[in-house]
């Protein structure tokens, strides 16, 4: 993205990216607290987007993130209240849509971690240093992971907790449940849960919108 605001506070439509990714989950029930991770500086703008958006009925607060990723999940499960579930989710993926959230909760329930992924379409290679092919997974057990991924509390603050004391830096959040031993289930999802990256994943984002406006 040619710009200098981060991507959750650009502005879709009418609202921010992080503003349509929250509202996505204040329907679900059960909901207790939301917590968004972001750097230091931008702390402040994240609590005046959360504070009309949230509102008073759910805990919500912002903490500041860390270098990696994992660090920032880290801080955020730090000041988890007391749930049954945690989700995980990119601030930047702001077309979930709540029945996927709801089928990953109720798999996470069940087997202690869930992720939301779609079947990949194009053939995978592996392919060393080089550049040379050395393997062609099976493309029928290849899936591409998106989020929100949910997990029992105890179970992923045992695997940061863990992976922190071992210096384990994993991929995603289920990689380090994975790195426990545990099972994670995934959930099919669907193509729309784009994760906003790049301009053109602006542009997709922009007709998203648009086409789920004209459906209302």
């Amino acid at each position: 993205m040619k710009s200098e605001l981060p991507k959750p506070f650009i502005h879709l439509g009418k609202k921010t990216i992080l503003e349509h990714t929250v509202s996505r989950f204040l329907g679900i029930e059960g909901l207790k607290q939301v917590i968004v991770s972001t750097s230091s500086a931008l702390v402040g703008n994240a609590e005046e987007i959360l504070a009309p958006c949230i509102g008073d009925e759910i805990s919500w607060k912002c903490v500041e993130g860390g270098a990696e990723r994992q660090h920032s999940i880290h801080n955020a499960l730090k000041i988890v209240q007391e749930a049954d579930l945690v989700l995980v989710h990119d601030a930047v993926r702001p077309f979930i849509k709540v029945e996927h959230i709801n089928d990953c909760c109720e798999q996470a329930a069940k087997a202690g971690a869930a992720i939301i992924g779609i079947p990949a379409k194009d053939t995978i290679k592996k392919v060393d240093k080089n550049g040379f092919v050395t393997e062609t997974p099976d493309r029928k057990t290849i899936w591409q992971v998106q989020t929100p991924q949910v997990f029992k509390t105890e179970l992923l603050k045992e695997a940061y907790d863990r992976a922190d004391s071992e210096g384990f830096l994993g991929t995603d959040d289920a990689s380090l449940v994975e790195w426990l031993g545990k099972p994670v289930k995934v959930v099919r999802g669907d193509e729309s849960n784009i994760k906003i990256t790049y301009p053109r994943d602006l542009k997709l984002a922009e007709f998203l919108l648009r086409e789920q406006n004209d459906s209302l």
